[in-house]
């Protein structure tokens, strides 16, 4: 019953023009007081956030939190996802290459990246980031913490950047470019890679592919090592798989539970063991250090093996075979 009715004062709260809620005001105040934003400008900006109702709706139910493992993969793993992963790769190659060289990261996995995130570069999304986050900061109480400090980061980016706060678009929860960087890792990990002057994630797939691995090196990437292996179990291992993303169990453990791999490690190397509903049934995993890489783009164990699969589809095609 509560809930209901906080659900209704909210909706209620929505109604109101973002520039005329308290909340909204103390923010501006916020940022006026800690960055030097003008508190009346900000307003200005405010009044022509719009609420968007389909925003609450989509990101109440990710398709990471509803679909299995059989039905996510039917969305990336795609012939032509592959075909056109294949392209993007020959099409920037160069500067596939050179991200390899500076941080480390496999072509095939910036590009498998991109490609599960925005169709490499086509589909970005078209709603404001204004709207987006001003939404989210302030009519999702759920995550309204986190979001309004990606708003906080939001202003900041296109003051640093010189872009116009209106005319940014991005998707349903501010993510942004072919690599749908959110605010907060835009300023982080977001590079010049062409060195023109300007971090143009938006519209340039050669800062888009730096930025992206840039990203992964900072995250730790271990370049070389595996990413995941399939795994065979000879006994029930409810207990102890999909506990973490983290790799928290070693080889070692495992093998005396009776899982089989093809891997070839140290019995110490720290795994994430998971199972899967693929389309023949449960399917076992060992998720490695570079796995949990990947989930640290987006923390789903479906959203990183769709990248890793996606990855090994481009790499069997030949498509830059050598790096």
């Amino acid at each position: 019953m509560f809930f209901c009715f906080s659900l209704k004062i909210f909706a209620d709260d929505a109604k109101i023009a973002y520039q005329h809620r308290d909340e909204v005001k103390s923010f501006a105040k916020e940022m006026s007081e800690k960055h030097g934003f003008d508190e009346k400008g900000l307003l200005v900006i405010f009044a022509q956030a719009k609420y968007k109702q389909n925003i609450i709706d989509a990101i109440s139910r990710p398709a990471e939190r509803v679909l299995t493992w059989a039905e996510y993969q039917d969305i990336f793993l795609t012939e032509k996802r592959i075909r056109d992963g294949r392209s993007f790769m020959l099409e920037h190659k160069d500067a596939l290459i050179a991200a390899e060289k500076k941080y480390g990261i496999p072509p095939v996995i910036v590009t498998a990246v991109i490609g599960v995130e925005t169709m490499y570069g086509r589909i970005t999304g078209s709603f404001r980031v204004l709207d987006a986050l001003s939404t989210l900061s302030f009519d999702y109480p759920p995550r309204s913490k986190f979001f309004r400090k990606e708003l906080e980061q939001f202003l900041l980016l296109a003051r640093e950047q010189k872009q116009s706060i209106l005319d940014i678009n991005g998707s349903y929860a501010g993510a942004m470019g072919y690599g749908q960087f959110i605010p907060s890792s835009y300023r982080a990990y977001a590079v010049d890679f062409d060195e023109d002057g300007f971090s143009d994630i938006w519209h340039n797939p050669t800062d888009a592919i730096g930025s992206v691995a840039n990203y992964f090196a900072e995250h730790g990437w271990r370049k070389g090592d595996e990413v995941v292996v399939k795994a065979d179990p000879t006994s029930d291992l409810d207990d102890i798989v999909n506990v973490s993303l983290k790799p928290t169990q070693t080889l070692g453990d495992l093998k005396k539970l009776g899982v089989k791999s093809s891997v070839i490690a140290e019995d110490s190397e720290r795994i994430s063991p998971m199972r899967l509903a693929g389309k023949s049934g449960d399917e076992y995993w060992l998720g490695f250090t570079n796995f949990y890489v990947i989930t640290r783009y987006n923390h789903s164990k479906l959203y990183a093996m769709a990248v890793y699969q996606l990855s090994e589809a481009l790499r069997s095609a030949g498509t830059l075979a050598s790096h």
